[in-house]
């Protein structure tokens, strides 16, 4: 049957996932717009509920799975993006427990306080996943995981990264815990640059909120860093800043 109504009961469910951060949150499922996108969340064993697909936009074979058609007057208005290959899916949430996470040797994890922008979490996920870190962690989140811009801004690499959520607390004790080599980004003048700092170990990479940077608490709890500037600003996009460190890291287990 061909979905033709906004009126429709799965359109409006559909519609709510997109736009409602606390409906997701107690449906447990989301949604992902976006064949690279979906085939990644299959891929990487995220539960299907069912797909959305516009038949005259969408060109590929049918995937497997519950398929609803929906006309392209209806396509047109729960689609989020600009561009789009004609097909949506719903998912269940994951939110896996920090406890659950086993670090690998040598493993690299960022870490990000209290993140605001959906757009900054998801091209954090997307430097995290291209440059072989291992986990990203936020503390005290301001933005859901699943929020549709995370998801596109991320490019599907939400879906491969392990993600997890912690209080500052529960980490810090966690990272003693599993040895790891603390680095923090607070400003000021104990920093070092950050080509300076041994990442070649289990290390971690905290940063702060995009307006204030980390909170007290970690203050005395690692080793200060920076990023080396020659121009006038002071600052970088946390997600700039993020993906720069991702790169140095990198380049240090490559040597």
């Amino acid at each position: 049957m061909l979905i033709e109504s906004l009126q429709n009961e799965k359109i409006k469910n559909l519609t709510r996932l997109i736009t409602d951060n606390r409906f997701r949150k107690k449906s447990g499922t989301f949604v992902v717009e976006g064949q690279q996108e979906n085939t990644m969340a299959t891929n990487f064993g995220f539960e299907l509920q069912e797909y959305f697909i516009c038949e005259s936009i969408y060109r590929e074979d049918f995937p497997k799975g519950k398929i609803n058609l929906v006309s392209e007057k209806v396509y047109d208005k729960i689609a989020y993006r600009g561009s789009s290959e004609g097909i949506i899916g719903i998912y269940k949430s994951k939110y896996p427990k920090l406890n659950t996470f086993v670090p690998k040797e040598n493993s690299s994890v960022i870490i990000v306080e209290s993140i605001e922008k959906p757009g900054n979490l998801g091209a954090i996920l997307r430097s995290c996943e291209a440059f072989g870190i291992e986990a990203l962690i936020i503390t005290d989140p301001k933005v859901d995981f699943y929020n549709p811009n995370v998801i596109r801004s991320s490019v599907g690499c939400l879906f491969g990264m392990k993600v997890f959520q912690s209080a500052n607390e529960e980490l810090f004790e966690f990272l003693q815990e599993k040895g790891f080599n603390i680095f923090t980004t607070l400003m000021d003048e104990s920093a070092e640059h950050i080509d300076q700092q041994n990442f070649k170990g289990n290390s971690a990479l905290l940063f702060g909120t995009e307006h204030s940077g980390l909170s007290d608490f970690w203050i005395g709890k690692g080793k200060n860093t920076l990023i080396p500037m020659a121009g006038s600003i002071d600052s970088l996009n946390l997600s700039n800043a993020v993906a720069i460190s991702c790169y140095e890291i990198l380049r240090q287990k490559l040597n």
